[in-house]
């Protein structure tokens, strides 16, 4: 693992951007709980003259032409969840590997929490499932840091059976974060939403800059890091734009999913900075 104190100590120096630019959205967000209109999504009702226009759903009257007003339930306290693919596939990267990538992120995440007094936790999956109870306070982030430059990403992904395992860890309403590189078939991925559907979901894709842009030429051998078996392929014009069509699609129906669920989907690349990341994700 390749995260320092250094990024511990940077995440500190930056308290007054991630307070001011960051943490004001996510704090934002919990205080309008409270009003019902806050954190925790529950379902649709249709829009009646007099309600709040900042809580209509406008992703879903572009797809049904009809007017929706999301339901909150309230919730003073919030846990966070931060469950990190460390499968074999997260190895990948031609500068920054994707799972360090992902790790940053998922601390970012943590540090926000701790900020606000909240009860967090970070986990990882990959052939199993390795859970841990959620705390509060800087003795829990700093576990987690130790836990993270010791734990090394090996093995195959099983999405759909470490979030099923995931959920019964889950006691009360609360901030679902997946971070990935949701390289899946789309059913896993939905039954994944439809499990965490009554809490808020963030799902983030992690992919390594070359996996964003595909933008190489030549005759290649592909190992998969998860199975270990070889591939012999030619990156051509054609390949490329085919590849990146594909990815998009594949994005696309996420976030289709995710905006049936209320959920939030996120895709980044290795090559974006780790705090403008952050604040795409946390301020979006």
């Amino acid at each position: 693992m390749a995260i320092s104190l250094d990024f511990l100590k940077h995440l500190d120096r930056m308290n007054l951007i991630i307070n001011k630019k960051v943490t004001s959205n996510y704090v934002g967000e919990r205080e309008s709980v409270y009003g019902g209109g806050g954190l925790i999504f529950r379902d649709h009702r249709m829009y009646a003259p007099g309600d709040d226009i900042k809580r209509i759903d406008w992703k879903l009257f572009g797809r049904t032409d009809e007017l929706f007003i999301k339901n909150y339930d309230e919730d003073k306290n919030l846990t966070v969840h931060i469950v990190l693919d460390y499968s074999g596939s997260m190895n990948f990267g031609t500068n920054t590997k994707k799972y360090e990538y992902a790790s940053m992120l998922g601390l970012g995440f943590a540090y926000v929490a701790m900020k606000n007094n909240e009860s967090f936790v970070l986990s990882t999956f990959s052939n199993e499932l390795e859970p841990f109870r959620a705390r509060r306070g800087m003795r829990q982030l700093a576990a987690i840091f130790n836990y993270l430059n010791k734990k090394k990403p090996a093995g195959i992904s099983r999405l759909d059976e470490s979030l099923r395992k995931y959920r019964k860890f889950i006691n009360s309403k609360s901030l679902v974060v997946i971070i990935s590189d949701f390289l899946y078939d789309l059913d896993e991925i939905k039954n994944v939403l439809y499990r965490f559907r009554n809490h808020e979901i963030k799902l983030i894709q992690v992919l390594d800059t070359s996996e964003k842009k595909m933008d190489f030429d030549g005759d290649f051998r592909l190992k998969d890091l998860e199975t270990g078996g070889m591939l012999k392929t030619s990156i051509s014009p054609f390949v490329r734009r085919r590849y990146l069509d594909l990815l998009a699609v594949h994005n696309e129906k996420i976030e289709k999913a995710c905006d049936e669920v209320g959920a939030k989907f996120y895709s980044v690349h290795t090559g974006f900075p780790i705090f403008d990341a952050f604040h795409f994700i946390l301020s979006k």
